[in-house]
């Protein structure tokens, strides 16, 4: 049996091989802290889930959703992003529900895409915006992300006859993996830059919700003239702690919007309505839950910190996310020192390597596990003398 070439390109996702080696060693027995998936271990509030008990009593929610979803989380998600950002979106034209903001971007390369074209890539960065970009048959353009830079793109290095074949950009800030924040004035050059080449601007947001020390994300879509070229993606998975019921968002240009509906529409049925119930309690009920996450959120930053730092690495304290990310030492790469602590202190990180070539010389550390689990850790960390490196 044959099959696509497509497949032959896809290297295995991180996470996946990341939960396969979790299992395989409690499996042994082996009692294994993981830093690894961003995946939060508190609780979905309960307001939420009485939401869902209640609605999967309707009937009418026992059937297939419609795609664009129901009016009222659609209007839901305007009135958010009103109270939150000041921005006021058409509740019929600039927003879309999505199974979770990861379908709608791997989706997204559909849209705007055909086999040839150039998508720019940010690197280090989420592997679904070059994984979508291959599966449309295009070309990925590594715009690099340096620490110097506050990794963020240096949109004056990308050649000029690629950004005039350019078909889109990924942005992402508060930044996967690098913590990294964006300001105001960021992403309004980067959506000058896409209105000049017309290139199609979109925007992974789902971390602008979990910022310290007062920090709070900016919204693309407070930039002028950002619904003329981008749509901006959104998530609950981590403002309420929903990733397992796949709800996330798209709203922007309604053009754009439309397209992705289109694509939508032919593959998917749209999200359960029931998960849609919840997400109108979580969109506009009570949002203490949000200043809860992020004081547990900031105190474990805090305390893998002080870990890393006696540990003896070099790491910058982030002002958001989800996400602390450490330079690995001298005479190591990232999957080398992500391999020594599994084997000798057995914790788990994510090489920097997994999320591009950009990513190398760095670790990620998900703050996404339970305070004991942080503790017992960080007291790992510190009792844990680096080794010198293999042949050295």
């Amino acid at each position: 049996m044959k099959f696509s070439d497509r497949l032959g390109k896809l290297a295995p996702y991180p996470f996946v091989e990341i939960s396969r080696i979790i299992a395989e060693k409690k499996a042994a027995g082996v009692d294994i802290v993981t830093f690894g998936i961003g995946d939060p271990d508190i609780p979905t509030p309960q307001p939420i889930i009485d939401k869902l008990l209640e609605a999967s009593q309707d009937p009418p929610n026992h059937r297939y959703p419609e795609t664009d979803g129901l009016p009222e989380v659609r209007r839901a998600i305007a009135h958010w992003y009103d109270q939150r950002f000041g921005v006021q979106l058409d509740p019929d034209k600039e927003v879309l529900p999505l199974i979770g903001a990861k379908e709608g971007i791997g989706h997204a390369a559909f849209c705007f895409l055909d086999p040839g074209d150039i998508a720019l890539i940010p690197d280090p960065a989420y592997p679904v915006y070059g994984v979508g970009t291959m599966f449309a048959g295009a070309e990925s353009h590594i715009m690099p992300l340096y620490e110097r830079n506050g990794w963020l793109p240096e949109l004056d290095a990308i050649p000029g006859p690629v950004a005039n074949a350019a078909k889109l950009m990924w942005l992402n800030y508060p930044n996967n993996p690098t913590s990294a924040v964006a300001t105001h004035e960021d992403l309004a050059a980067a959506v000058a830059y896409c209105r000049e080449k017309d290139i199609a601007l979109l925007h992974d947001a789902a971390y602008s919700e979990v910022g310290y020390d007062g920090y709070r994300a900016t919204s693309c879509m407070q930039v002028d003239g950002a619904k003329d070229v981008s749509l901006e993606f959104h998530s609950l998975s981590k403002t309420y702690n929903m990733t397992g019921w796949r709800f996330g968002m798209a709203v922007g240009n309604a053009d754009m919007i439309r397209a992705l509906f289109q694509i939508k529409a032919n593959l998917d049925s749209g999200i359960p309505q029931a998960i849609q119930q919840m997400a109108i309690e979580a969109l506009t009920g009570p949002q203490d839950c949000v200043d809860s996450n992020v004081e547990i959120y900031q105190r474990r930053r805090d305390r893998v910190i002080k870990a890393l730092t006696t540990l003896g690495l070099t790491v910058d304290v982030p002002r958001a996310s989800l996400y602390v990310w450490a330079r690995v030492p001298e005479g190591f790469t990232s999957a080398e020192l992500a391999a020594r602590l599994l084997e000798e202190t057995d914790i788990v990180v994510t090489p920097g390597s997994s999320y591009g070539q950009y990513g190398e010389g760095y670790i990620r550390l998900s703050l996404t596990t339970p305070d004991e689990q942080v503790e017992k850790g960080c007291q790992r960390l510190e009792s844990w003398k680096i080794p010198a490196p293999q042949g050295g």
